[in-house]
């Protein structure tokens, strides 16, 4: 892909966080012309030795009014772009197309009481950054964070997720998250255990969350393997939870920059 020079700006590496062997997180300046809506993701490009650049999305997991972009990714073994964005140190250079993308916002839905958030993977990120801004706790009297991983030691962000009570601009609202996070091939204590499809299947998501899913009040959001979405939307659909689209609003958004 080849962005010309005027449609990216370059940033600083202000911090690298490695989660995993196979996780990690990038932190960097922001521009300050760069705008986006909680839930979008931008376009990240990455210089080769050879002078050549690659670029893929990533979804922001700053919030809109941090002063920082910051990033959540997988090391893909071999990837093109993943195995050179994993080699970078702070104070490397980072660019950014100067546009946000993406429809995974708030702006998906015009009514609903309960917001759903079902994420695999770095998935989360987009959650994040809607976890941090104001509008979904303004909106929904309820919102549930299912956030599913291989193992405990994948689960990152958890300080963040925990403490999201603790920032000010949320303090009255924090009753109303309700956070559950699941672990795929192992046991472990306080995370439920199963694929989302499979504990959606047999109620376990809606008896845990305390919560009913139904077309009326549900409104969820989707992000994380592609596989994961597609077998989620179908079960979905079978209780009458559509897709929403520009020309007909449905209960159900999910992100396509995979």
């Amino acid at each position: 892909m080849t962005v010309s020079e005027e449609k990216f700006t370059r940033q600083t590496l202000s911090e690298v966080r490695v989660w995993s062997p196979s996780l990690f997180s990038l932190r960097c300046s922001r521009d300050p012309g760069f705008r986006f809506r909680a839930g979008q993701f931008a376009r990240l490009g990455v210089r080769k030795a050879d002078g050549s650049v690659v670029w893929r999305a990533y979804s922001m997991v700053s919030a809109p009014h941090d002063e920082f972009l910051e990033f959540f990714s997988i090391v893909v073994p071999g990837g093109e772009f993943t195995s050179e964005l994993s080699r970078l140190k702070v104070g490397d250079t980072l660019l950014v197309d100067k546009q946000a993308f993406g429809f995974l916002t708030l702006e998906r839905f015009a009514t609903g009481r309960d917001l759903w958030l079902l994420a695999s993977g770095t998935g989360l990120a987009p959650f994040l950054s809607l976890l941090q801004d104001f509008e979904a706790w303004q909106r929904f009297e309820r919102i549930v964070l299912i956030y599913s991983a291989r193992t405990a030691s994948e689960l990152a962000y958890q300080s963040l997720i925990h403490g999201l009570s603790q920032l000010e601009h949320l303090a009255d609202y924090a009753d109303k998250l309700t956070y559950l996070p699941l672990v795929t091939r192992e046991h472990a204590p306080g995370c439920l255990h199963g694929r989302i499809t499979t504990l959606l299947q047999s109620g376990e998501l809606e008896r845990a969350a305390g919560l009913a899913l139904e077309p009326e009040h549900s409104r969820l959001m989707l992000c994380g393997n592609p596989q994961m979405i597609e077998d989620t939307r179908m079960l979905l659909k079978q209780r009458d939870l559509q897709l929403s689209l520009t020309r007909r609003p449905g209960q159900v958004a999910v992100e396509n920059y995979w």
